[in-house]
């Protein structure tokens, strides 16, 4: 099964004890909006430079981009937070594909814009060896491009449903990425770029090693 049948499974089930009616509207027009606004296609892409940064890991120790790029390259996923079925299922499916990204000479990590003590949570419940990185306020998710902010009949949504995002993000802005899954290459030039703002569609984790092998030559 691959990485999107998952994702559909997931989709069509039952849905949320506390899931409404009104509620798949507003999902709907959250999603068509930010697809509207043509976002995803201003983020960066191919051939764009990554951004540097720095950012604590889940247990507080500071990962920085430079650092890792000596190593070889890095496969960043930027994902919305612990609360998100859908970016679970794909870290477990990164998780999985996370031999094979070694092997390649690569580095795996995750961002998102929630807590330490959640990112904690992320990585324990979805059993990941990989680090995961906390972008308090999404400035390394706004460099890339990706940050949005929820409007407010989302956010009333995220509350019914007991998810406020300022409560698993510990800041008040109300932003999340979008799903974004890149490759840096070691001269900081991207060489693969998927973002969508249909944050139920990810890309496969083996689009990921032609990629890789290319870099490594």
């Amino acid at each position: 099964m691959t990485l999107q049948d998952e994702l559909n499974a997931y989709k069509s089930a039952p849905a949320h004890p506390n899931f409404r009616p009104e509620f798949g509207p507003i999902l709907g027009r959250t999603i068509s909006g930010l697809i509207a606004s043509g976002q995803a296609e201003r983020a960066l892409k191919v051939g764009d430079k990554a951004p540097s940064f720095e950012l604590p890991d889940q247990e507080g120790s500071v990962v920085s981009s430079a650092d890792l790029l000596k190593q070889g390259p890095i496969v960043v996923s930027f994902y919305r937070g612990v609360w998100c079925p859908f970016c679970n299922i794909e870290l477990k499916a990164l998780q999985a594909a996370l031999g094979d990204i070694q092997a390649r000479g690569a580095t795996l990590v995750a961002i998102s814009q929630q807590t330490q003590a959640n990112n904690r949570k992320s990585r324990r419940e979805n059993d990941l060896h990989f680090r995961v990185l906390s972008d308090k306020g999404g400035e390394v998710g706004a460099a890339f491009g990706l940050r949005w902010v929820i409007p407010e009949e989302m956010r009333e949504v995220h509350r019914q449903l007991g998810g406020p995002i300022p409560a698993f993000n510990g800041e008040e802005s109300w932003t999340l990425p979008m799903p974004g899954r890149y490759v840096i290459g070691r001269d900081r030039v991207i060489a693969y770029s998927e973002v969508n703002p249909d944050y139920t569609k990810r890309p496969e984790p083996s689009d990921l090693f032609p990629v890789l092998d290319h870099l490594r030559g």
